[in-house]
């Protein structure tokens, strides 16, 4: 008997499909009229590229918004991946996990080698322009894609509900608001929505002018609030904002 699919597909438009690894992690496959991008890979699990073939014929360019395991898996089955230079040094480190190198063992593969990206840099689906704009913060080489078409900013881990900046390569939360501060000034009218790379569909552009917002209240000193948050830095944080605290930043006690 086959081992059931872990990846459940979710249409967003006709262009679009999103790809959910088993409620892990998510990604994203954008189709033009020529080719289509796929945006992260997932954590490795399941062969990515047949996954994606059942939904298009089409060349498919592959692009991984930052570096880390969750989201560059899947690059086990691809010939090329776009990222960011300044997180080539994270993707070879997470590359390297013992999940990994027991896939790549089993299944005779190896990961993909890397193309640099450029902020600006536009990939031409046919009809579907997708550009690269920075998210950085998250790590120093997150980025987003652009969808001027569909109004739609594919946001990786770089701006979200829950973002964790806690991470030894994560950025300063100043050199998060930068970016975002640039993105919404220079692409503001230009998006309408996000899907994030642990999303399950469309979110508001509200996530991205109130995580803005929230950070600047976090180092204006607002945080008597926050509590230590589970995870495996040591002192680690959350500050809780939103009507119902139910949007978060995570960060490193130890730095702020």
């Amino acid at each position: 008997m086959a081992a059931k699919r872990r990846a459940i597909l979710t249409k967003i438009n006709d262009a679009i499909t999103l790809i959910d690894d088993a409620g892990e992690s998510t990604c994203y496959l954008v189709e033009g009229e020529t080719g289509a991008m796929l945006i992260d890979s997932l954590n490795g699990m399941e062969n990515l590229r047949e996954i994606v073939s059942e939904i298009t014929d089409k060349p498919v360019t592959l692009v991984n918004t930052h570096g880390h395991c969750d989201h560059i898996g899947g690059n086990l089955f691809f010939d090329k991946a776009y990222m960011s230079a300044d997180d080539f040094e994270l993707f070879r480190e997470h590359s390297q996990f013992p999940e990994f190198k027991e896939i790549m063992k089993k299944e005779s593969l190896s990961f993909c080698p890397l193309e640099p990206l450029c902020v600006g840099q536009t990939f031409d689906m046919g009809g579907l322009p997708l550009e690269i704009v920075s998210l950085k913060g998250h790590t120093k080489g997150s980025i987003g894609i652009l969808d001027r078409k569909h109004r739609i900013l594919f946001s990786g881990d770089g701006a979200n509900t829950h973002i964790w900046l806690q991470l030894v390569e994560s950025e300063p939360i100043d050199a998060l608001i930068e970016s975002l501060r640039e993105l919404l000034n220079a692409h503001g009218n230009e998006f309408d929505y996000i899907l994030a790379g642990h999303g399950k569909g469309l979110e508001g552009k509200d996530v991205v002018t109130d995580l803005v917002s929230a950070a600047e209240d976090f180092l204006s000193g607002n945080r008597e609030g926050d509590a230590p948050y589970d995870t495996f830095i040591q002192n680690a944080r959350i500050h809780r904002y939103g009507k119902n605290g139910e949007r978060a930043i995570i960060y490193n006690g130890d730095e702020y």
